[in-house]
């Protein structure tokens, strides 16, 4: 069954590959060959024949499955190809919170963990304010591979539609297993590839939505503020995570009310 959606996922991301550049402007009409037809068929055949199972084993070992999968994943070919590894997730498996960003840099490539770089350093720092340790809340990226950059090229480039809709049911999984009662949204691209709209920070944010039937927060990416030190963009980002508290009945103390990132 696994077999069958690989090879499903696999023909349908030359499609979707076909029309990405059909939107960029190539001007050249979509072919599907007869192979490609008939791989997008055959798998959806398998799945009328073999209902899925539910999933058995602890989440520490449903995870380690899920986090196999992404590893040997090559959905994105060329991010297969330039990523150092994944980084597939890190924290306590049975935290209320779950922060989700949007794609691993490359101090996070390098290293096999999310956020661990300067904006990683910020978001620890907010999660203590919160009253938790780093290792009390769990973390990850719609993504699980660096976006490719050109050789030579410094910085990060934002993941493409279809590389976060190849890698969304990975997050899925994730949150399905850890089952928090929170998520929260770092950023208008995490937004994105969770919600599958674009929108401005300033009205998406403070504002409770629903992934899955989880509740979820959206605020500001923590290299926002590091690009952005007006005090009143930090507080807002701190207002957001005092709704976080509210939510999940953490009490909130006088000076946590006060504070200022």
């Amino acid at each position: 069954m696994l077999a069958a959606m690989d090879e499903f996922q696999s023909a349908l991301g030359v499609v979707l590959g076909t029309l990405e550049r059909m939107r960029a402007g190539s001007g050249r009409w979509p072919r599907a060959s007869r192979e490609i037809l008939a791989r997008l068929q055959r798998p959806r055949i398998a799945h009328r024949q073999q209902p899925p199972t539910a999933a058995a084993g602890t989440k520490e070992e449903r995870l380690a499955e899920v986090r196999a999968r992404v590893a040997a994943c090559t959905l994105c070919p060329h991010l297969a190809e330039s990523r150092t590894q994944t980084v597939f997730g890190s924290g306590n498996i049975d935290t209320e919170i779950m922060f989700i960003g949007e794609a691993p840099g490359a101090d996070e490539d390098r290293q096999g963990e999310p956020f661990v770089g300067r904006a990683g350093q910020l978001l620890t720092k907010i999660i203590a304010a919160m009253g938790f340790a780093r290792e009390e809340v769990y973390i990850a990226n719609v993504m699980k591979s660096r976006p490719d950059m050109p050789p030579g090229t410094a910085g990060n480039r934002p993941p493409t539609a279809i590389e976060m809709q190849n890698c969304l049911p990975f997050l899925v999984e994730q949150i399905n297993i850890v089952r928090p009662k929170v998520l929260v949204a770092l950023g208008a691209t995490a937004v994105e590839g969770l919600l599958g709209t674009r929108g401005v920070m300033r009205e998406l944010r403070g504002n409770w939505h629903s992934f899955h039937e989880t509740p979820l927060m959206i605020t500001y990416h923590p290299s926002y503020l590091l690009r952005n030190q007006s005090p009143s963009e930090k507080r807002k980002l701190w207002e957001d995570m005092l709704l976080v508290l509210e939510k999940i009945g953490h009490p909130i103390t006088e000076k946590q009310r006060r504070y200022f990132l």
